[in-house]
């Protein structure tokens, strides 16, 4: 058993030289530092948020995905054929993303999270997962533009994708996480069949272990989960509680990766509360292919609030850990 986190963090802290980043951004929106001077603020956040992490006790990190304006915009806005337009609500948050509109065929023009992976690493003294928004969700939240059907812009941005998965396979990195919280989405599952005919094109020839992480919702009542072309599978049990109900039939040759805290609430989880359900999943998963975390991103919490969870749920992993020792 060990702890993870779903993908990105908190790029603002309420201390000083918390707000690096947001002023770079003012100042680069104002013209008054150029691109490069940007990134290296970026990259001085990534490495705080990197530090964070590991001295919360995180098995396995991300590089927090500073970069990235939001959950979409980072990787539709680098494919070849999408265009980033106006703010939308993402989901039943109260926070926006850029929403993409395909004005041409998309596809794919040359690694996207390849050198941000890279960095990472070479700043990281823990695993390091880099995190793909996988092509059913770009697809679904944008406009179909040039496109006359859903079903063609998800496979051909699920083509596009399998080149980026491939370069960074080619990196070796030993696990790549896909995103996919629009399929789980209650207003969406009758997209099941096309989500799946997707998963095969965007895993086709992947030659590195994935899993696929959902969240804002549940995946009961899709058939045939488990059999996508994955080696693990991340289930939100916050937002998506009748995913328990998938627990007792989950593949013992699959890893799981179990967001069991609430990253949209500030609220401190007990540690009795987390040990519990991690005592219970392993009634159902070996302990060695469970993964604890959060059940989505933590930028929804203030900075602060995020450390403070991570480092709770790890206390709790831990003597998880110990009590099926």
């Amino acid at each position: 058993m060990i702890s993870t986190v779903p993908g990105n963090y908190p790029k603002i802290a309420n201390r000083p030289g918390g707000q690096t980043l947001r002023r770079a951004i003012s100042s680069f929106d104002r013209g008054r530092i150029t691109a490069d001077e940007l990134a290296a603020a970026a990259d001085e956040v990534t490495v705080e948020v990197i530090g964070e992490q590991e001295r919360a006790g995180i098995d396995v990190i991300t590089d927090g995905q500073i970069r990235w304006q939001d959950p979409v915009t980072y990787i539709a806005g680098s494919l070849k054929g999408y265009e980033i337009g106006g703010l939308i609500r993402y989901f039943d948050t109260n926070t926006f993303y850029r929403q993409p509109e395909a004005t041409a065929r998309v596809a794919w023009q040359e690694p996207i999270l390849v050198r941000d992976y890279a960095f990472a690493c070479q700043h990281a003294s823990k695993p390091v997962k880099p995190v793909v928004t996988g092509p059913y969700t770009i697809a679904k939240l944008s406009l179909l533009g040039v496109y006359t059907d859903l079903k063609t812009l998800v496979l051909d941005t699920a083509q596009a994708l399998n080149q980026e998965m491939k370069a960074l396979a080619a990196t070796d990195a030993p696990l790549i996480q896909v995103d996919e919280p629009a399929i789980v989405w209650h207003r969406y599952k009758d997209d099941w069949g096309l989500f799946q005919e997707a998963m095969d094109v965007l895993m086709d020839g992947v030659g590195t272990t994935t899993l696929l992480r959902t969240d804002f919702g549940d995946a009961v009542g899709l058939p045939d989960f488990f059999a996508l072309p994955f080696q693990g599978f991340g289930l939100d049990m916050v937002h998506g509680k009748q995913n328990a109900a998938l627990v007792p039939e989950f593949p013992d040759d699959r890893d799981l990766m179990l967001g069991i805290i609430d990253a949209r609430n500030v609220r401190m989880e007990s540690e009795d509360a987390v040990l519990g359900t991690a005592q219970w999943v392993t009634q159902h998963v070996p302990k060695n292919r469970l993964a604890i975390s959060p059940n989505t991103g933590l930028e929804f919490l203030p900075r602060e609030t995020a450390y403070d969870k991570l480092e709770n749920m790890v206390r709790a992993v831990k003597k998880a850990q110990e009590a099926v020792a």
